[in-house]
């Protein structure tokens, strides 16, 4: 198996966190946040992300790992100069911080990562 190599010259930056009380969320985590991200291809070579890896942990120390094929159902193909955004939503019990790495490929076939900052949801009141 291929080491994955992390690259730098694609940033993301994590544009805002917003509590939205009116999405569904289950009775054991009933925090909605929103987050909206974008991707930024700085570097001269194409990048398709093909899965992600979210690790969501709370004010007590519990983890949640999250992973899974694609960015909201797609495999972006982010070329140089290329920004790809979105948002989706992450459900907590209590404070959190959520962190994490995007997994794709160059076109050569190299697999690589990218580190997703770190970004608090904290509950209101």
């Amino acid at each position: 198996m291929a080491a994955i190599r992390e690259i730098d010259f694609v940033k993301v930056e994590v544009r805002d966190v917003v509590f939205m009380p009116s999405l569904e969320a289950p009775l054991d985590q009933p925090y909605p946040f929103v987050y909206i991200i974008a991707i930024r291809n700085e570097g001269e070579e194409a990048v398709t992300f093909l899965g992600r890896k979210w690790v969501v942990t709370s004010e007590s120390g519990e983890r949640t790992v999250v992973e899974g094929d694609g960015i909201i159902g797609q495999k972006p193909r982010i070329s140089p100069e290329e920004v790809f955004s979105y948002n989706s939503y992450h459900t907590v019990a209590a404070n959190s911080i959520a962190s994490g790495a995007y997994f794709g490929r160059l076109d050569n076939g190299e697999p690589v990562c990218v580190r997703i900052p770190e970004f608090k949801m904290n509950v209101p009141g």
